[in-house]
Formats: structure tokens, C-alpha cells, sequence
């Protein structure tokens, strides 16, 4: 049977969805009905981190298998990474930190791409390297809102997609920022539904994050 043939994804991470759900996948069996879920609850964009053995077979089930996702890979940290989360199927990449030769790997990918950034250094390293889209991580342990406001008046061209301890009581405060293009965040897909394979409860929560996503911006759901 003929996969079928996804849309092209957006020239910048930020700008798929206002929340990314990050996923820690045990069982690739999961990955196509938990993918489903996501995206029916109104999140398309879906981070699968490379956290376990089955990370990889999980984001080339949710590319082949599920045409409304948009499927990335996080925790990349390495360039040999890159080229296998490319070659299974990730649309974008997301990496807790960064170096030169990851960011080489990453630029050369063909996809799009958030390094890793926690200071003021090494978001101003990135704009010298013309990388204006970044994630923010750990976002909450590394200051949180306040230090991403901070950062807006003097570094006003970096963007970013804040992920690291952020649940539905703190995510509008983000989407709120100038500088923040979207969060990431795990909340809708707790680790007891998905053991339980209770896909409505996903369907549920991802609506609800989808939701605030649409407050923030003053749009409709």
C-alpha cells in the first residue's frame, strides 16, 4: 500500500501549531493511535523525543501512517542523530543544547530546526550564526517568562519555543510574549493515559491545549 504523501511543513517550527506536544514513546505500537489523538484534539504538530529505543520507529509509523501529523524528532544531540531522524521521517528537529557540529548537522538536514538555548550568551552565539528560532529549555528552571521578557528588548530578533516544565496554568503567559512562537509541553499526554491507551483522554487534553493556544492569540477553536 502507497504511504501517503505528507504536505510540505512550515518554513519555521514555530509557526505549526501554538502547542507542541513532546512524547516519550516506549512502545512504537502506540505512536499511530496516539498521533491520531493529537491531532484530532487540534495539536498536528507532535515532538517525539529520542528518549527511548523506540523513538525512532515511532516518528517513521506517525509520518507513514497518520497524514495530519506533523512529526519531529527532540533530544537530538548528535549529528548521526540527525541524519537517522531525517531518514525516518521527522519534519523538524529539536535539541535540548547545541554545537557547532550539531547545528552543521541540523542546517544541513533539510528540515527546520530549534537548538537549544538556557542564556543570553548563547542566544546571541546563535544570531551570529543567522539562527533566530530557538527553544528556550529547561524554560521554567531557567527563568521562565520574566527572563524571556527580559530578552526581548535587547534581543528582539530571536524567537522561541519555550519547553521544560510548563503545564495549562503557565502556557498563555508564554504565548503571550512577543518572542515566543509556541510551547512545548507534555501535559496531554500523560504517562498513565497513554499506558492505559486512553486515546479519548489524549484527544481531551490536546483539545484543551489547543484551546489555550487560541486564547492567547484572541482566535477561535
Amino acid at each position: 500500500m502507497t504511504s501517503p504523501v505528507p504536505s510540505p511543513p512550515a518554513a519555521s517550527v514555530l509557526d505549526l501549531a501554538p502547542v507542541v506536544p513532546v512524547v516519550v514513546l516506549s512502545d512504537a505500537a502506540d505512536a499511530v493511535p496516539l498521533a491520531r489523538a493529537l491531532v484530532a484534539g487540534g495539536l498536528p504538530a507532535i515532538e517525539v523525543t529520542l528518549r527511548t529505543p523506540a523513538a525512532l520507529d515511532a516518528v517513521r509509523a506517525i509520518a507513514g501512517e497518520v497524514p495530519g501529523a506533523v512529526v519531529g524528532a527532540g533530544t537530538v544531540i548528535t549529528p548521526e542523530q540527525v541524519g537517522a531522524c531525517v531518514a525516518a521521517g521527522a519534519r523538524f528537529l529539536v535539541s535540548p543544547g547545541w554545537t557547532e557540529a550539531l547545528l552543521a548537522a541540523m542546517r544541513g538536514s533539510g528540515v527546520p530546526f530549534l537548538p537549544g538555548v538556557s542564556t543570553a550568551s548563547e542566544v546571541v552565539a546563535l544570531l551570529e550564526r543567522g539562527v533566530r528560532e530557538m527553544k528556550f529549555f529547561p524554560a521554567q528552571a531557567a527563568g521562565g517568562t520574566d527572563y524571556l521578557k527580559s530578552l526581548a528588548g535587547p534581543l528582539p530578533q530571536a524567537r522561541f519555543c519555550p519547553t521544560g516544565g510548563i503545564g495549562p496554568a503557565t502556557a498563555p503567559g508564554y504565548l503571550a510574549l512577543p518572542n515566543v512562537g509556541c510551547v512545548g509541553g507534555s501535559w496531554m499526554v500523560p504517562a498513565d493515559a497513554v499506558g492505559a491507551r486512553d486515546w479519548a483522554r489524549v484527544e481531551a487534553l490536546a483539545r484543551a491545549a489547543a484551546r489555550l493556544g487560541a486564547a492567547a492569540s484572541g482566535a477561535q477553536v
